[in-house]
């Protein structure tokens, strides 16, 4: 199996739990001479089985991330450093966004609000950052769709 195909399935039984949470919230009490409209036994029992594939799921994953190497560097460290980039780009962004909003004066009188930072060296910064960052995710996407997972 490759480490896409575990990716997408453990993504999936992540959204089954979701919903299967939801369905054994709304089978959890009845009025007194009706029946659920799902069985509450079946439901745990499907929940169980999720629980035990995504822990698996999630083991073999990590152990494949911690012993895939691209670049000198293992998955998982490849993975921290695109959820890194990702928060540095969306803080620099919002930053870059304030710093850059216009503050109309209705008069002379009034107090002038300047930037603190120069807005094009920063929007310049966001954009080395924003392409770090789209080609760490083409790399990690590629090593997802070549590696097997470890299963052993």
């Amino acid at each position: 199996m490759k480490l896409a195909t575990a990716l997408s399935e453990r993504a999936d039984i992540q959204r089954r739990l979701a919903q299967l949470q939801t369905r054994l919230n709304n089978n959890a009490k009845v009025q007194e001479g009706e029946e659920p409209a799902e069985d509450p036994k079946a439901l745990l029992k499907e929940l169980d089985a999720l629980l035990v594939r995504l822990e698996w799921l999630i083991a073999k994953i990590n152990l494949t991330n911690s012993a895939t190497l691209s670049g000198g560097k293992t998955m998982t460290e490849l993975l921290a450093r695109r959820d890194c980039l990702s928060k540095r780009l969306n803080m620099m962004r919002s930053f870059l966004d304030n710093a850059s909003a216009k503050v109309d004066r209705y008069s002379q009188k009034e107090i002038k609000i300047l930037s603190t930072v120069k807005v094009s060296t920063l929007q310049k910064q966001v954009d080395d950052v924003s392409k770090e960052l789209r080609q760490l995710d083409e790399q990690i996407q590629s090593l997802n769709w070549t590696t097997e997972l470890l299963e052993n």
